[in-house]
């Protein structure tokens, strides 16, 4: 049996998956944890994306804890959910203290292990335990990570070396007592960590890409920066390639030569390094059957019958069209957007669905029709300035949310404020203090509600890192605010308060846009950020389906199948996720700079013909 993924062959024990968001890495680590099971071996496959679609994969429901997966014998798999790993580590580090010290103590203390911080450190301290467990080591043949985008990797596999490195330099104890109380035992198992993933006998950092010079522009950064971290056991694996089938189509034609372009002007550094293709596929895969074909090298898959939206290839012709409801364009949208005169306007979603492009598109046009507009992002991988293009435009100021930078700001403000209180010896506690990774949390935090506050005068579009990223970023927002409100109850002469999360839950300051593709697990995880969103009292202004395939008229076989997929998709979240949804076309050109942007905005007119279904 042939195989794409020459990575599956002789696999190292630990295989970490990495990549942009959207570019297929939690179906390729599926497949290959899939394939090394009907070996024979006994596989754990870990996420450690605080929004994993692993259940979404297999259709069951995934705790911490290892379960199996059915009608796949040797293969168990867990998410670590950061909600419940925090909630674990700070019953470990408070339950000593109960009935010891007094009910305010307590509280005190759980208070300060309530934030975001607690929340990453402990998905930490369970990542650590998977990769140094003597009882995992003799369980399991090989581990799978399926990661979370990027950025939020980077800092996770950096995480071990700085908290080693940090507890090991802090000689005189720290203020950050709640969430790192419980580190210091653990300090052995961080440096076996660092120890394991930086040899390559035992790991192999897979970087997945696209055909996309984004995706591959994140590839090249992460390579070198998993090197700079001393991980160089890396190889690179370039997803879903299209080949079109017919020739007269000029969406296939369209697509086939942007991934040809991307594919020649990869950047340098990715060029020696182990390099796997594999071609786009006609449909999204999900479950055992659909996994286990996924690596295997077929040149001809077939069409799916599921891609045919409930019908068979016999009853509907493989080049009819897929049907569509009347939608409006994203043109509508900013009409709409654009009438407060000023606001903050926040996209949202998974990895890889088009947020940045979204946000950038919404921005230059609300700049041009005159407007004072920030466009600003809160993602690690920070590709808001590539998409608008470079340069300047008038009224529009483009930025992104620097976590170094800010926590040097921050760290540096603190310093300063605190010089004149503080002896020598107190000096040099607070500067060991504020070198912890914790440090980096309220810094970021405090960037963000520094740019939410501008929304007051002028517009802010934000574009967020993807859904689990952004929902610790708003717990962090909800802490502030519970603990805003705590301080200032009962005080005299504070007659109202504001804080971030206020700002966000007031559709008058503040519209959330998600943004979604028209495929099972983005809408899925879409439709879960909602309900999160909505719990916290924020209601999604409206949902964006960006880049549509059934949309763009296109007759190629495999690109039809897909475009007919995303029908039920559009017509649920329609008619069950929001009231407002715009449709974004799949671009013949890449929507990049201001024209292209533009271009993307759109009009109803110019979206191909389509076919009413009654709602």
């Amino acid at each position: 049996m042939d195989f794409y993924a020459d990575f599956i062959i002789a696999p190292t024990r630990y295989l970490f998956f990495t990549g942009k968001g959207g570019v297929g890495k939690t179906s390729l680590a599926c497949a290959s944890a899939v394939t090394l099971a009907q070996r024979g071996l006994r596989v754990l496959l870990v996420s450690t994306d605080p929004a994993s679609n692993l259940d979404d994969v297999f259709g069951i429901r995934l705790t911490s804890t290892p379960a199996a997966v059915p009608g796949a014998p040797g293969l168990e798999a867990i998410n670590i959910d950061p909600e419940a790993a925090a909630r674990a580590y700070r019953d470990r580090v408070v339950g000593p203290y109960r009935g010891v010290l007094p009910a305010d103590a307590i509280s005190h203390m759980e208070e300060q292990l309530s934030g975001s911080c607690t929340v990453e450190i402990a998905a930490f301290d369970e990542f650590t335990g998977l990769l140094t467990s003597d009882e995992i080591t003799a369980r399991y043949d090989h581990i799978i990570f399926d990661t979370a985008p990027t950025g939020h990797t980077l800092r996770l596999l950096a995480l071990p070396a700085a908290w080693s490195g940090f507890l090991q330099s802090s000689t005189q104890g720290t203020s950050c007592l709640g969430p790192l109380s419980g580190l210091n035992s653990q300090k052995h198992r961080y440096e076996a960590t660092v120890k394991a993933l930086g040899d390559a006998a035992q790991t192999t950092f897979i970087l997945v890409a696209r055909a996309e010079p984004a995706a591959l522009r994140e590839a090249d950064r992460a390579a070198g920066e998993l090197a700079a971290l001393g991980l160089r056991n890396q190889r690179l694996v370039i997803n879903a390639v299209f080949v079109p089938a017919v020739a007269d189509d000029p969406v296939a034609k369209a697509m086939a030569a942007r991934n040809q372009d991307a594919l020649a002007h990869m950047p340098p550094g990715l060029l020696s390094m182990p390099r796997t293709i594999i071609p786009l596929k006609p449909s999204n895969f999900v479950g055992l059957n659909a996994l286990a074909r996924l690596l295997l090298d077929d040149p001809t898959p077939a069409i799916p019958a599921d891609a045919l939206d409930g019908e068979t290839a016999d009853t509907r012709p493989r080049t009819a069209a897929p049907m569509l409801p009347p939608m409006p364009s994203l043109a509508d949208l900013i009409d709409q957007l654009e009438a407060p005169g000023h606001g903050a306007i926040l996209t949202m979603g998974k990895g890889g669905v088009g947020k940045t492009t979204i946000a950038a598109a919404i921005a230059v046009e609300l700049a041009r029709r005159g407007h004072e507009v920030h466009l600003t992002t809160t993602d690690p991988a920070a590709h808001i300035a590539a998409a608008v293009g470079g340069g300047t435009l008038p009224n529009l100021t483009v930025d992104r949310i620097d976590p170094q930078a800010e926590t040097a700001i921050y760290r540096d403000s603190v310093l300063a404020a605190s010089s004149k209180d503080l002896d020598a010896a107190g000096l040099a506690l607070l500067e060991e203090d504020l070198r912890s990774p914790c440090t980096e949390e309220v810094a970021v935090f405090r960037a963000f509600a520094r740019v939410l506050n501008e929304a007051r005068r002028r517009f802010v579009v934000i574009d967020t890192a993807p859904t689990g990223h952004t929902l610790l970023l708003l717990d962090a927002t909800g802490s502030y605010h519970r603990e805003m409100v705590r301080q200032t109850a009962g005080r005299t002469g504070i007659t109202a308060v504001s804080t971030p999360l206020m700002k966000l839950q007031d559709p008058v300051h503040t519209k959330v846009i998600i943004v979604t593709l028209a495929e099972n697990t983005p809408v899925l995880e879409a439709a879960r950020l909602q309900d999160d969103l909505r719990r916290a009292n924020i209601e999604p202004y409206a949902w964006v389906i960006s880049s549509s395939l059934a949309a763009t008229g296109t007759t190629d076989p495999l690109l039809l199948a897909r475009a007919r997929a995303e029908v039920p998709m559009i017509n649920n979240v329609r008619r069950q996720r929001t009231s407002r949804t715009f449709i974004v076309p799949w671009q013949a050109e890449p929507p990049v700079g201001p024209e292209s942007l533009r271009r993307l905005i759109g009009q109803p007119a110019a979206m191909p013909a389509i076919a009413v279904i009654a709602s």
